[in-house]
């Protein structure tokens, strides 16, 4: 083959091959305020586990399901959102000799890095910033589905469990150590959408109008009565 046939041909078949490269690329997805809580428990002076939610949380997913290892995680906790159950506890838990919540209102997690474990398990590696300060952890991260969301806006949906363990004395919450465990484990819930700016067919909204459906009557026509004709 000649070399100018032979150049023609490559440059032909890289363009041909450009497309497919954009759509492989790992779609972009903003967690879901609503549907994203992390749940915490902490022993309380050896006499159970006190449990805490956090809600609110905020942040972008890079992620394609058939590569865990190009998804990019960055997100907001707000510990204002913190819920013990009581008020006073709250306030406790925020104050300056816990969380210090006024000088560091937000909990962060960036990833770094994503082993994959299998289609739907991978560990999730990052850096959270409590209290201003930074340590790995490690997420065990399941996926539970990537579809089209059955409701209106009807977008394409991601849904995550994650599980890690962590001490809170390595990040500068040591107070009350006979009253308050040092290992605080975390269960975090997630829901993200794509991102609007991206284009895929399952973003399409319904022809139907917003809400719930109407009924639908699947009876079978031929057991049916037949209608009656008219009078002139």
């Amino acid at each position: 083959m000649e070399p100018a046939v032979s150049h023609r041909l490559t440059l032909a078949l890289l363009l041909c091959a450009t497309p497919w490269m954009a759509a492989a690329a790992p779609d972009t997805y903003r967690l879901d305020p609503v549907h994203t809580r992390v749940l915490f428990a902490v022993e309380h002076a050896g006499f159970s586990q006190a449990l805490g939610t956090v809600s609110g949380s905020e942040g972008t997913l890079s992620f394609d399901p058939e590569d865990w290892s190009t998804a990019t995680l960055s997100v907001g906790v707000p510990l204002q959102r913190l819920d013990l159950g009581d008020d006073k506890w709250n306030k406790a838990a925020l104050a300056r000799n816990l969380l210090d919540a006024d000088r560091h209102p937000q909990a962060r997690f960036v990833s770094t890095r994503v082993e994959p474990v299998d289609a739907t398990h991978a560990r999730v590696v990052g850096e959270l910033t409590l209290r201003g300060v930074s340590r790995e952890v490690t997420l065990e991260v399941t996926l539970n589905a990537v579809k089209r969301h059955p409701m209106p806006p009807f977008r394409r949906t991601a849904g995550f469990s994650a599980t890690t363990t962590l001490s809170r004395s390595a990040f500068g919450v040591d107070a009350w150590p006979s009253m308050i465990g040092d290992e605080v484990q975390l269960r975090i819930e997630a829901e993200a959408l794509r991102d609007r700016n991206a284009t895929d067919p399952q973003d399409t909204p319904s022809v139907d109008e917003p809400g719930t459906p109407a009924p639908v009557d699947d009876s079978d026509p031929a057991s049916s009565p037949p209608a009656r004709k008219r009078s002139p």
